[in-house]
């Protein structure tokens, strides 16, 4: 990315300043989750101070997704059934379902943008896994949830001037971050950059998001982001992204040649996007 005015630089800042705070439960829930001596209890523990996540937590656990027979009425019931991991990736998807409203003047389909960064999220799970098992489990899947958060903050706080960038991706059928740039002069993935690290996220999280589009600069969750990015391009699920529409998207070495290999190797898509849709019934917006 290139350099913006200073101008520019303001009226962004001064919309990612008027995002809520990342909720502080959640930020410990991520730190304690990269401490290999964490104990479950003390996680569950964190989670239930939560009232809102624990109350939304027990109601997908209790839904017929999971359909299990016996109702769960605490979060060590749910972390029993579920697993730590699941527990922990079911918070970390609420606490940003919260932050997201319903409507918007910029007519951003926000359930459909919920529902792919779920899709995104659940997929860095199984690529990190698969194809990068060196990273760690919760950076890929928060930078598959929060990589396109700028789209919410342009929606948001810059209305006009992305309902704009939209109709022109829409309309020249080109990528929407090169809309954004014609347009606002920035992308989101530049607002989305400065929103995680006013979150305090770490350094590598940060340019991940900051750079998830420059494809011959990324670091390997940088990769795997762009591989996400790929498979949600090709499934529907890339809120609005449309980012093969700027010529033939190129796979990292360590994926091979063939992105329909990847998506075999990576397993049930449908299972995973009604996983999406139903994380984001129940956690609801705003």
């Amino acid at each position: 990315m290139g350099q913006i005015s200073v101008e520019l630089d303001k009226r962004l800042s001064t919309a990612v300043e008027r995002m809520p705070a990342f909720p502080k439960s959640i930020q410990r829930i991520i730190e304690m989750t990269r401490d290999i001596n964490c104990r479950p209890k003390d996680l569950v523990a964190v989670i239930e101070k939560d009232p809102v996540i624990t109350l939304k937590v027990l109601k997908i656990v209790n839904s017929a997704y999971f359909g299990l027979t016996n109702k769960i009425n605490s979060v060590h019931q749910a972390a029993v059934y579920l697993g730590l991991n699941t527990l922990k990736n079911l918070a970390l998807s609420f606490s940003t379902v919260g932050m997201l409203p319903e409507r918007n003047s910029a007519g951003f389909d926000m359930q459909h943008y919920l529902v792919s960064s779920l899709v995104a999220a659940n997929n860095m799970r199984l690529i990190g896994d698969k194809y990068a098992p060196e990273l760690d489990a919760t950076d890929c899947y928060m930078a598959g949830l929060l990589h396109d958060f700028g789209k919410v903050v342009f929606a948001l706080y810059m209305p006009e001037d992305f309902r704009q960038a939209m109709a022109l991706s829409a309309s020249e059928n080109i990528s929407l971050h090169r809309a954004e740039e014609r347009i606002i002069g920035a992308d989101h993935t530049r607002v989305g950059g400065m929103l995680v690290k006013r979150w305090q996220f770490p350094d590598h999280l940060v340019d991940c998001i900051d750079h998830h589009h420059d494809s011959p600069c990324l670091s390997p969750l940088g990769e795997c982001l762009l591989v996400a990015d790929m498979i949600a391009d090709k499934l529907g699920y890339d809120s609005m992204g449309r980012i093969s529409a700027d010529g033939p998207l190129v796979l990292p070495t360590r994926f091979g040649s063939e992105l329909d290999v990847v998506l075999a190797d990576l397993g049930d898509m449908q299972k995973l996007i009604d996983e999406a849709r139903s994380f984001a019934q129940t956690g609801g917006m705003k």
